[in-house]
């Protein structure tokens, strides 16, 4: 199990492209950790508006009476990647991690496999 810093820096360290990545309450939109370049992104500012995507989506799966859980949102932007992974282990009920990558140098399946196993062993 690893805790939220030593998960930030196996991240950033192992993902290649990670521009930032954060763990984030989607509850109240509040940045938990951070880890991240904050003059090439603000991570705080991303993980609030962020929380307004994730509460959209699980509002949206209710009314259509979904079943399942969101295993990741990805937006793909023209310079970026950006992947939110609700966290689903013991105490991590209301968190998602928040990744960035620069899209010329990431590659999204290995980032997104890295980032479930990250989610998975992480202990909050």
């Amino acid at each position: 199990m690893a805790n939220m810093e030593t998960a930030l820096g196996e991240a950033m360290s192992t993902i290649e492209g990670a521009i930032g990545v954060a763990l984030v309450d989607h509850t109240s939109g509040m940045a938990l950790a951070t880890l991240g370049d904050p003059q090439t992104f603000d991570l705080n500012v991303a993980a609030a508006g962020n929380t307004d995507v994730v509460r959209a989506k699980l509002r949206t799966m209710q009314m259509l009476e979904l079943q399942g859980a969101i295993e990741d949102i990805l937006i793909t932007l023209t310079s970026q990647y950006h992947i939110i992974r609700p966290v689903t282990g013991k105490n991590g009920s209301g968190l998602f991690l928040y990744l960035v990558l620069d899209r010329k140098r990431a590659n999204l399946a290995l980032a997104r496999h890295r980032l479930a196993r990250l989610e998975a062993e992480l202990e909050v």
